[in-house]
Order: structure tokens, then sequence, then C-alpha cells
């Protein structure tokens, strides 16, 4: 299963206030695992950059002013991430920007339902905790020593570790019973489109039981007492 997680920055809180995108960034997985490929662009937003977003990403008017505008850079970005789910913290918020870059070029918004979100995904499993990128990769042991400012692939990478976390880990699905109820019920906040498929039973019938006790009622010397079998 191929999926995105991106991460951007941006001028701002909000779009409808006059803000834009500045940075997008963007990992691809595969099955959960990264596979290597990545996309990364800066974006000259064509308005200047105000002191409280600067200190957050450190992307200045003189950096930003040689890049390529939103709608120069978005048809790359579309090809990469074709039509997989799209993973981000807080997602309505890069949803938000994105869309509106995306309707200014004249070109369709992206689809919601291809929208998950991790921070829902957190406030779920780890409710009354804190849910920041940073919280959740101190929760999770990922090395976020490298991140001194917010940089949209940087996040992005931090954010792909955090989220198969999230969802189980890399060996996702092979738990049983409860905890794999569990599992699949976040799958299904962060998915909602996914079918759900409970655990198959692997307890022994009592047919197999009997069957079992009778075959060792006739070894010699077992190494166990038929009891034990019947347990």
């Amino acid at each position: 299963m191929r999926e995105i997680v991106f991460d951007t920055e941006t001028t701002g809180l909000s779009p409808h206030d006059g803000h834009r995108l500045v940075e997008i960034g963007a990992v691809e997985l595969g099955n959960k695992v990264e596979t290597g490929r990545s996309f990364h662009v800066y974006v000259n937003p064509e308005r200047p950059m105000p002191s409280e977003a600067l200190a957050v990403h450190g992307l200045s008017d003189a950096f930003l002013a040689a890049k390529k505008c939103f709608a120069e850079e978005c048809e790359a970005f579309l090809e990469f991430i074709e039509d997989s789910p799209l993973i981000a913290h807080n997602a309505n918020f890069d949803f938000g920007f994105v869309n509106f870059e995306l309707e200014r070029c004249g070109r369709p918004w992206i689809c919601e339902t291809r929208k998950i979100c991790t921070l829902a995904i957190a406030r779920t499993k780890h409710p009354g905790a804190k849910h920041s990128l940073d919280a959740l990769c101190m929760r999770y042991g990922v090395d976020r020593s490298q991140r001194e400012l917010h940089g949209a692939l940087l996040d992005a990478q931090l954010l792909a570790q955090v989220y198969v976390e999230l969802t189980g880990g890399r060996q996702i699905g092979l738990t049983l019973g409860a905890d794999a109820r569990g599992e699949q019920a976040l799958l299904q906040a962060a998915e909602p489109d996914r079918p759900v498929r409970l655990p198959r039973p692997h307890a022994a019938s009592r047919d197999e039981l009997a069957r079992h006790a009778a075959f060792v009622a006739r070894l010699t010397d077992p190494l166990w007492p038929v009891e034990a079998a019947e347990r």
C-alpha cells in the first residue's frame, strides 16, 4: 500500500488571512516502510514574511525571493502524490493551504477522503497526553536531534516514523484479540473507507483438545502430564 506523509511551512495560520505556502516536504511509504523517495520544494509566497513565522522556520524573504511560485511547482507535487492517501499532523491545516494554492492555480482540490490526520489518531490513542510532533517523537523514541527549526521535509520524515508507530509499528496486524481490535479502531478512524477485518479465532476446539489428549496418553514417559495438555 502506497501512502504519502507530508508537511508544509507557511507565512501564517490561515490562507483566508492572506497567508501563503512557502515549503512542502513529502516522503513515500510502501506498506508502512519508507521507500527512499521524497519530494521537497521551497515556494516564493509573493508576500513579505511575518517575523512570527520567520522565527518558526527561518525562511526569509531574501531566501525565498529566488524560488519559484506554487503555480510553477504544483504539477511536480501532484505527480509525486498521485492518488495516494495523504498523512499529515493537524492535516486540516496542511490540506487547507495546499487546496487554497491549487484553487489559485485553477486546479481541483485534493479530496478530503484522502486525508489521514496523525493528530486525530494520537488524541484517540493517548488521551490527555501531549500530541505535538516533538512530544510524539519523544514517546516513540524517534530521533529529533536535527530539528532546531521547523522544516517541511525533516518534519515529514519524523512524522513518517511516528505514523508507523501510531498505527501499530511495522508488524501492524499481527497482534491478536483485544489489542488487534483496538488497532483496527484506530485504523478505521484514520482511514474511514478501509474495511475492518477482525482477527480470526486461533484457540483449539474441544474436539482438537480431546484428540491431542488422546495422542499424548499413548506416549511413553511424556515430558508433560496429560492434564497440562487439557488446559
